[in-house]
């Protein structure tokens, strides 16, 4: 309701500021969100509700659109079609800015304002979108090396679960920077049952790994804690995780796991939407790009997120 409050009386003070007439408050904007999430993902459940709060709260209409598998060519032809039906504006994450390059810049060129989410800051603005909402994952990725390096961490597993996605590769990337250099990338597919075998089979053969960063804590994080258990060793090797889920959360909470890196996804599926809506109601958009996080959620911080990850908001 707050957040709610504030969106209203922006709107309200710039109406009251803007030297053009305001477009009225029923001319409500048409906006399609594409994203590469996939639906098997919790991580993309907590986007998806953000984009569907911002819809409600701004009276947009809004589509979100992804692929069923982590799918470069499929994503374009959704970004696509998107541009086919003239939005108003348009959202869309950028995991391969070689792939999706041209569809984006179909859009911008179509006079469609795009703005990019989650993945692509570093090809946002080249391909002419207004702005990004999100965090930098090579940033976030040393910023967690780094505090597993103090924690006495030596050696490390990146657990991968989408070799290709730039954002997740530069994750990898920036914790063996911050970790110290040490670090094997363990590639997985989106199964729990493989990541579970593959952290087993990755600890068999290698006793002096110490250390494990996986990429996604419902998707990843979980199955490798899974793994842990099994094998006597949580609590014993270090783990974290980016993003947060209620059970990886609890194994913070309960010192199995160290922490979970928070790049508050919820806000990157509310925070375009309602830019967009702005923008086309009242022509307003941020000067630069929102970043979302990193924030590390450690035993002190884990029991107050719990119930909101449950909720599908943090």
């Amino acid at each position: 309701m707050q957040l709610k409050q504030a969106l209203l009386g922006a709107v309200a003070v710039a109406g009251a500021f803007l030297a053009v007439p305001a477009l009225a408050q029923d001319d409500a904007a048409n906006i399609i969100v594409v994203t590469h999430g996939q639906a098997s993902d919790p991580f993309w459940s907590v986007v998806k509700n953000g984009v569907q709060k911002a819809a409600e709260d701004t009276g947009a209409t809004v589509d979100y659109r992804a692929p069923e598998t982590f799918d470069m060519v499929a994503m374009g032809q959704l970004i696509d079609a998107a541009v086919n039906q003239e939005p108003d504006g348009l959202v869309v994450s950028i995991p391969d800015a070689d792939a999706l390059g041209p569809s984006i810049e179909r859009a911008v060129e179509a006079g469609i304002p795009v703005i990019s989410m989650n993945s692509g800051v570093e090809a946002s603005k080249k391909l002419g979108a207004l702005l990004h909402v999100g965090q930098e994952e090579i940033d976030a990725g040393r910023k967690g090396g780094e505090a597993l390096k103090e924690m006495g961490g030596t050696k490390g597993l990146c657990v991968n679960q989408e070799v290709g996605n730039v954002a997740l590769d530069q994750r990898c990337q920036g914790f063996k920077e911050g970790f110290g250099g040490n670090v094997t990338v363990l590639p997985v597919a989106m199964d729990p049952a493989e990541i579970k075998a593959k952290v087993k089979a990755a600890l068999q053969s290698d006793p002096e790994i110490d250390t494990i960063l996986a990429l996604g804590a419902g998707s990843a994080g979980e199955p490798t804690l899974a793994a842990l258990e099994d094998m006597g060793k949580a609590g014993q090797i270090h783990l974290a995780t980016f993003d947060l889920s209620a059970n990886f959360l609890k194994a913070v909470a309960e010192g199995k796991a160290d922490f979970a890196i928070d790049q508050q996804q919820f806000l990157q599926g509310y925070l375009p939407v309602a830019f967009l809506s702005l923008y086309h109601q009242y022509g307003l958009i941020p000067g630069g790009n929102v970043p979302s996080g990193p924030n590390l959620i450690t035993k002190d911080k884990a029991e107050q997120v719990i119930d909101l990850s449950a909720k599908g908001i943090r």
